[in-house]
């Protein structure tokens, strides 16, 4: 059967796409289950856009994992979801490994249990000279948090007077977010059906392409992701200018 994997222009990928992960709680409730149940199932999902992603060479993929705000939700649930984290970072160390990936986090990580935050301390060292590609899993992340510690870190600076205020730039800036080493977004997909951000990579998505897929994560698949790739292909990002400005630089 043919694939959008055919159809793709190899030559113009985007360097980094990010997914909102969403809708594992309907999924599962459609079928009568346990929300958990569908965070359960949502792994293969992970598995499809990961693998997916580095079969055509895209070098950064950022999967929102866990949100600052998903800790008050009910506490039976958080503790499946940490323990289910713990599994699945056991079940594919290998596989990120042999892809040649390089495991990094970004967000609170102290906040979260110390058996899942050395697991990931593990896998982010064994994996820190891989060059294959870089797959970013945002966990107990907020992105009005990261802004704002971004904000006091600078002015701690400008306090002590390591930085002058006429020095604090765009480029300043970013080197004082969670994402320092990682480019801008480029395409920002979010499964579920709900067209929303929620706190996700803010500043970072400012000119990024946005996907809302009426689909639930667990139903999410390899074929799913290369559509979304083909989709942006057919995009036009002007960046502010205007088609005949782009032409002209070509």
């Amino acid at each position: 059967m043919k694939s959008y994997k055919d159809e793709l222009n190899l030559k113009n990928l985007p360097n980094h796409v990010a997914i909102i992960m969403d809708g594992n709680g309907r999924w599962a409730k459609q079928r009568g289950e346990e929300r958990t149940f569908g965070h359960k199932n949502a792994i293969r999902a992970v598995r499809d856009a990961i693998n997916a992603c580095n079969e055509i060479g895209i070098p950064y993929l950022t999967l929102y994992t866990f949100s600052s705000e998903n800790w008050s939700r009910p506490a039976s649930e958080v503790s499946s979801l940490m323990s289910l984290l713990s599994e699945t970072l056991l079940l594919e160390a290998e596989n990120i490994y042999t892809k040649g990936l390089r495991l990094h986090v970004i967000g609170e990580i102290e906040k979260l249990p110390t058996l899942v935050r050395d697991q990931l301390e593990t896998m982010m060292e064994l994996t820190k000279n891989s060059t294959n590609g870089n797959l970013i899993l945002a966990l107990s992340y907020g992105s009005q948090k990261e802004i704002l510690s971004a904000v006091q870190a600078i002015s701690e600076k400008v306090k002590s007077g390591d930085l002058q205020s006429s020095e604090i730039t765009q480029a300043v800036f970013e080197q004082h977010l969670y994402t320092r080493e990682f480019p801008a977004v480029d395409l920002l997909i979010r499964t579920s059906g709900e067209v929303r951000i929620s706190n996700f990579l803010l500043w970072q998505i400012a000119y990024a392409e946005l996907q809302f897929l009426d689909i639930y994560w667990p139903d999410f698949d390899r074929e799913a992701f290369f559509k979304c790739i083909l989709d942006y292909q057919c995009k036009e990002r002007r960046y502010g200018k205007i088609s005949e400005q782009l032409e002209s630089e070509k």
